[in-house]
């Protein structure tokens, strides 16, 4: 999973993009696809107390601007939001704008569990070792991050997913996840060997029988 960060400065008309430029997203739209993940990086976790409101405002923005360049069809519904903390009155909202799958880590730090969407304690505890789970109050299912690619150096891609394929409740879903700015030598922190890294994950899962899916098609990219 690859986010890309798309944003834009209120009151500044951006221009419509020719449709030869569109046709190139589009042709290429069964296999690439661009999400909102935040109106901006910055700051950390925009969304962990701010009102729906202002989750699906920027939503909207963000998914305005690639429709604009590059065609409904290249739009996917996100499927993690910055830092993965909205709150609870958010997830029918986002549900309604076609989310289906939000992705976290559900991990507990001294007691307390973090990058969880604000899910109950036994949500997240269960989720720590399983890789999905159904919130049936708002039809979200989420999904437990496998991994994430700019945090985990190459030697260790394979050690990290091993294990999650022998675990009969971790194995049928890789979640890999990895963040954009990485790849880029302008960042501030970038990462020399980021495609290495992707590269190790997406050949392992891909030699051990596992097939790329969106997780809006179906249930968890699956079929109806």
């Amino acid at each position: 999973m690859l986010n890309i960060y798309y944003t834009t400065e209120d009151g500044f008309e951006l221009p419509q993009f020719p449709d030869r430029y569109k046709g190139q997203w589009q042709d290429n739209s069964d296999w690439l696809k661009l999400a909102f993940h935040a109106y901006a990086n910055e700051p950390a976790r925009p969304y962990q107390y701010a009102p729906p409101s202002q989750l699906i405002a920027d939503l909207d923005k963000v998914a305005e601007q690639i429709i604009r360049f590059a065609g409904e069809q290249t739009y996917s519904p996100p499927t993690v939001i910055h830092w993965g903390m909205v709150q609870p009155t958010a997830l029918r909202p986002l549900y309604e704008r076609g989310v289906r799958v939000l992705s976290g880590y559900f991990r507990a730090q001294n007691g307390i569990w973090d990058v969880n969407y604000l899910l109950e304690d036994a949500k997240s505890e269960y989720l720590s070792r399983h890789d999905a789970l159904m919130d049936f109050d708002s039809a979200i299912v989420f999904s437990r991050v496998d991994i994430v690619c700019n945090s985990t150096p190459v030697e260790r891609i394979v050690p990290t997913l091993e294990p999650l394929s022998k675990d009969r409740n971790q194995a049928e879903i890789m979640d890999l996840f990895t963040h954009e700015q990485y790849f880029w030598p302008f960042y501030s922190s970038y990462i020399s060997d980021h495609f290495e890294r992707l590269e190790a994950a997406i050949r392992w899962v891909t030699e051990h029988g596992y097939k790329p899916v969106f997780y809006h098609e179906g249930f968890l990219g699956g079929p109806e």
